[in-house]
């Protein structure tokens, strides 16, 4: 169905056709570099009409086959047993320190291909590189030394994170490709990359999340300053059970340079999901990685009394001992009431309401899956140096109802999120005023 390769389709079926469900035909993904077939849709033509394009694809690995030039390798025959009568040919001709059982069919014909490797069709398998329009989703690591290469595809299903080093400077401020966010969001993956959240760093390292992300923001040149320039991307990929990538969003952090910096640290991770799934975090794909937490856990069956069940969980979520203030400042000393801010305690509950009163007519056991954590700042002080100050702290519950007469897999989430509640200054006024005095000199005599 929507198979936009088919050669037995017409422009008619074509026009009845709603997405590609076959995007890419490649032949051996082990080739070094191979002809890719691309197939899109145009929606907008009345009536909608099969877009064909053929690109020039490059395995990035390491080991790939460069020819398949040698046709007996494609499958095993049978080596010729030596006898009397073949002995002195079988001799001569591997007999020597190096030989070729084909010496006169060695051609580097790699255009042709074999009518079933042309129609195989591609799915993405575990370690596969992401491929894009033109190359691969790039991932920048560092190789031999600390400074960035971006030549390191990012593998499907395989979870990353890397830091860099990468050499800036503000006179280059617009030229530096790898420092602009069209450098990492310019290739599309078969699916159009979006960009999902914006957080601008200061020079003295605070974070602001911008409240519109999808602005642009290019390298530019301000106050002395190149701004917008990528300190870290992360990558966030849907797929599906088929192995098709559905959807793909970016995070970025921008920052600024001033004309001392020569270069910059950035950091770079890529994650997977599958549609309809909630991510859960992993120790290793399949295999454990050295570093990471063993993951454990426990059964929850129906005879398990309700209460003692509740409470294990809560322990589980918040820990033996949750605490009750937060302070308001990272120097708060405790002696200082007012600078401790009290926790807010909500619950809530994945149902709805009349799920909610059958459950209670039936006597069901609500048990915790969730802890959420809203931390709420706010810069204080003046406008030259803002101080991050937490002005409320809450933590949610959410509850549901454990199934009964049956057992199954619960995952228990926990979550915190940050959120800046500075109110912006109105225009033609300044947030905080200011007084041009000075102090006598001997004002905080005899204080030092």
């Amino acid at each position: 169905v929507n198979c936009c390769c088919d050669p037995d389709c017409s422009a008619a079926d074509f026009s009845l056709f709603t997405t590609c469900s076959v995007p890419i035909v490649t032949g051996d993904s082990h080739l070094c570099s191979q002809k890719a077939a691309i197939y899109s849709l145009d929606v907008e033509a009345n009536p909608p009409e099969r877009i064909f394009k053929l690109i020039d694809q490059v395995n990035p690995s390491v080991f790939c086959i460069h020819a398949t030039n040698y046709k007996q390798a494609l499958s095993f025959n049978s080596p010729e047993m030596p006898t009397p009568e073949n002995f002195d040919q079988l001799l001569k001709q591997f007999g020597s320190a190096s030989f070729s059982a084909e010496p006169d069919t060695w051609r580097m014909n790699t255009d042709a291909q074999s009518p079933s490797d042309a129609n195989e069709t591609y799915r993405y398998e575990y370690g596969v590189p992401i491929q894009t329009a033109d190359a691969f989703l790039r991932l920048p690591s560092p190789v031999v030394s600390s400074w960035c290469s971006d030549a390191n595809p990012a593998g499907f299903l395989v979870n990353q994170a890397t830091k860099c080093t990468r050499s800036v400077s503000v006179e280059k401020c617009g030229n530096i490709q790898a420092a602009s966010m069209l450098f990492y969001i310019n290739s599309s993956i078969l699916v159009n990359i979006t960009v999902q959240s914006i957080v601008v760093q200061s020079l003295n390292g605070m974070r602001t999340l911008l409240n519109g992300s999808d602005l642009l923001r290019l390298p530019m040149i301000l106050d002395e300053l190149c701004i917008n320039i990528v300190l870290g991307v992360s990558y966030h990929i849907t797929y599906t059970d088929a192995g098709e990538i559905i959807e793909a969003a970016a995070s970025f952090v921008l920052g600024a340079i001033n004309k001392e910096a020569l270069s910059i640290q950035q950091s770079f991770e890529i994650s997977f999901t599958q549609v309809n799934t909630k991510p859960v975090p992993l120790s290793g794909n399949p295999g454990y990685v050295v570093g990471l937490p063993l993951r454990a856990g426990f059964r929850i069956t129906a005879a398990m009394k309700c209460q003692p069940l509740t409470q294990t969980l809560l322990d589980l979520l918040k820990g033996q001992s949750f605490p009750e203030y937060v302070a308001s400042f990272g120097n708060s000393q405790a002696q200082d009431v007012l600078d401790w801010v009290p926790i807010t305690h909500l619950h809530t509950s994945e149902q709805s309401d009349n799920e909610r009163i059958y459950n209670t007519f039936q006597s069901s056991c609500q048990i915790p899956v969730s802890l959420e954590i809203e931390v709420k700042w706010t810069k204080y002080g003046s406008l030259v140096n803002p101080q991050a100050r937490i002005v409320n702290v809450t933590a949610t519950i959410t509850t549901t109802t454990l199934p009964s007469g049956r057992e199954r897999t619960i995952p228990i989430t926990s979550s915190v999120v940050f959120t800046d509640i500075s109110s912006p200054a109105e225009p033609g006024y300044k947030a905080w005023p200011t007084i041009n005095a000075k102090l006598p000199f001997d004002f905080f005599f005899p204080f030092v």
